[in-house]
């Protein structure tokens, strides 16, 4: 008999969802992560302003963390968008699909206390292995041994006395984009590097932002503004990587006139900015997500341009298909890790994955050309958007996380 039925590799946002949603299910599972298992040390779980979908709010109810969650979250409950000096635009509002919201708005560090603090606590039903790191695996007829090791460096009381192998039937690599499991397996990936970075900071404007998410185009990218508490707004500018540095040399008040001068006036002045961080914009998608005993989820599978918020609400999305296959095969006494099980979440996932993959980098390369044809015809198609009832509500259900067909946990 196996340590586990499965072991997580990475106890970012999408591998604690997943454990959450296996343990709910009776599975036993570990997680095997390098940073301490709190919000406070845990990368992923900083001040950066996370966007759900209203169907991520449903599966994180599922897996019973929303309503630790819900009170730091703040609605979206429209959307505006326009491109920067052209006539085009659309809005998008809650009202019109009978919603509260559109979707939400909650912090990294909000995030990870709903998630993080339950399973910590004993009988939280996943065993935490960490701060440690996967050194190897292998793969086996009837397991996967994955061999463990603590962090240099890091404290932990009880490094010493770590299992240095565990076994289980499942691999789940939620390793983040640089996965090393995906690379130790050689899967290939679909890779483009779009010669952008993003630029990640809270701020507050003069007038309340109402609920409002803007998402701008400019010439330089796409600007995005996301309603945080405390009438807050979560940026996300997109800068050009030989404005980079530019930008981010500006001292605090010299940055705000720059976004000013890009976004406007809708919100009236910014008044003040938190810390700034960045990152580079690429494409990954992995050629194949699941091998026999190990499947790869989350930004492990692939990593998309935020130019529509659908990072996390991707990865999720991953969390609650693999949780319902699991759960019937575990239900029916099948070994979890065979290839005929996993083929089910795959198959499940393609068409969620390159829809998500085809749209996010076809507006990013639409909305970055300078061409003017383009340009008319992105805002003809932005006017059309908002008048045309059909077009616009699936828009809206696809922003809201409804049209991918996932199976809720």
């Amino acid at each position: 008999m196996t340590d586990y039925d499965v072991i997580i590799a990475g106890g970012g946002m999408v591998g604690a969802c997943l454990a959450h949603a296996l343990a709910r299910d009776g599975l036993r599972v570990a997680v095997v992560e390098p940073f301490p298992l709190d919000s406070a040390s845990q990368p992923s779980y900083d001040d950066r302003a996370i966007a759900l979908a209203y169907g991520t709010r449903c599966i994180l109810e599922g897996l019973g963390v929303w309503d630790g969650l819900g009170p730091a979250a703040e609605p979206i409950r429209e959307v505006h968008v326009s491109d920067r000096g052209h006539f085009g635009f659309t809005r998008l509002d809650a009202r019109d699909e009978e919603v509260e919201a559109l979707g939400y708005v909650v912090t990294g560090r909000d995030l990870g206390r709903a998630l993080l603090g339950p399973l910590a606590v004993a009988g939280g039903g996943a065993d935490l292995v960490c701060p440690a790191r996967v050194r190897d695996f292998a793969i086996g007829p009837d397991e996967v041994r994955v061999a463990v090791e603590p962090v240099p460096g890091a404290a932990s009381d009880g490094a010493a006395s770590m299992p240095r192998t565990l076994t289980a039937a499942l691999l789940v690599a939620a390793d983040g984009g640089r996965s090393a499991i995906r690379a130790r397996l050689g899967i290939p990936q679909r890779e483009h590097a779009y010669r952008h970075h993003a630029v990640i900071a809270n701020v507050t404007p003069a007038l309340p932002h109402r609920g409002v998410a803007y998402e701008r185009f400019t010439d330089s990218g796409p600007l995005a503004l996301l309603p945080m508490t405390d009438d807050r707004c979560g940026l996300v500018w997109t800068v050009r990587d030989d404005d980079l540095a530019d930008l981010l040399a500006l001292d605090d008040r010299r940055f705000l006139a720059r976004l000013q001068e890009r976004f406007g006036f809708r919100l009236g002045r910014f008044g003040a900015v938190g810390r700034r961080s960045h990152y580079p914009l690429e494409l990954r998608l992995a050629h194949t997500q699941v091998l026999e005993r190990v499947a790869i989820i989350g930004n492990a599978a692939h990593t998309v341009h935020p130019i529509a918020g659908q990072g996390f609400n991707l990865g999720i999305r991953d969390v609650a298909a693999l949780a319902g296959v699991l759960a019937d095969a575990h239900r029916d006494g099948r070994d979890l890790g065979s290839l005929g099980v996993l083929e089910r979440y795959a198959e499940a996932r393609r068409r969620d994955h390159r829809a998500v993959v085809l749209a996010t980098d076809a507006l990013a390369r639409l909305f970055a050309s300078p061409a003017a044809p383009l340009q008319l015809v992105r805002n003809l198609g932005m006017l059309a958007l908002d008048t045309l009832p059909p077009l616009k509500r699936a828009l809206a259900r696809a922003a809201m996380g409804l049209s991918a067909g996932s199976r809720l946990p």
